[in-house]
């Protein structure tokens, strides 16, 4: 063990990660040690478009258990708001879910909507404010405006995403950096056509997926400017993750390999700013 690392620390470390029924993101906490998130943005964390923060007021919407929220500090961010609803009742839940949705999440995610944010919080010491909110509800005047406006694997689990971006759009004075699950399995003939997937009955609370100029048009749609080229890559599932079921198809195959794009879940990665 580092030397620099006492046992009781570590031991101390342990207990709180192990005290959070579920961990959505992978975090490297002091102690030497790591929470067992279903999602891991390590690897990807230095492809996305970051816009400079430092000195910046920035914004990490639907922020979970604060990967995002927690990068924007330690790139020098100025302040970080870091946002999410306050209860597992406030998920855009689809109507044959709405019922029994909420009760079932916290038989597996805990009663205690951000336990995990809390326990990372204190244990990096962290100066990040959070602000419990529905995406929806942000404006101007609830929390300000920001020089940097961040969000992340959001859009998919919304019924609205075009509210939800005009409502980003309304706070952002700088850039918008949005990073979206996409589908990379659609047909060739139809991968320049911006294109929703329609869902709205899954149990993953999956409303709707773009493809990769779909992503696109609903940022131009939103009143934004694309001001960087998109960065696509998977994220790869973390070391709390059920085991994946089956292979992707083959469609999907060859579409992470003329992308370029490793295993885990197809993101794209856009930086614009308002129009």
């Amino acid at each position: 063990m580092d030397a620099a690392i006492a046992p009781d620390t570590a031991s101390r470390a342990r207990a709180a990660v192990d005290a959070v029924p579920l961990w959505y993101h992978t975090l490297a906490l002091p102690g030497g040690v790591t929470t067992p998130g279903w999602f891991d943005l390590r690897p990807i964390v230095e492809r996305l478009p970051w816009p400079d923060v430092r000195g910046k007021r920035c914004i990490d919407v639907a922020t979970y258990d604060g990967f995002l929220a927690f990068e924007l500090e330690r790139r020098g961010a100025a302040e970080v708001v870091a946002t999410d609803i306050a209860d597992h009742a406030f998920w855009d839940w689809p109507a044959r879910l709405r019922a029994q949705g909420p009760e079932a999440l916290a038989r597996i995610a805990g009663p205690e909507k951000g336990r995990g944010f809390a326990t990372a919080h204190a244990a990096l010491q962290s100066k990040v404010r959070k602000e419990e909110i529905n995406i929806y509800d942000i404006s101007p005047e609830r929390l300000g405006s920001f020089d940097v406006v961040v969000c992340g694997s959001l859009m998919l689990h919304l019924r609205d995403p075009l509210r939800a971006l005009a409502a980003l759009h309304s706070v952002c004075d700088g850039h918008l950096l949005s990073s979206e699950v996409i589908r990379i399995d659609l047909p060739m003939a139809t991968s320049r056509r911006a294109l929703l997937e329609l869902d709205g009955i899954s149990e993953l609370v999956h409303w709707s997926i773009p493809n990769a100029a779909g992503h696109v048009r609903m940022i131009d749609a939103s009143g934004f400017t694309i001001e960087r080229p998109a960065a696509r890559y998977g994220i790869p599932l973390g070391a709390g993750h059920p085991p994946a079921d089956r292979r992707p198809p083959l469609r999907e195959q060859l579409g992470r390999r003329l992308l370029r794009m490793g295993p885990g879940v197809p993101h794209q990665a856009l930086l614009a700013r308002p129009a």
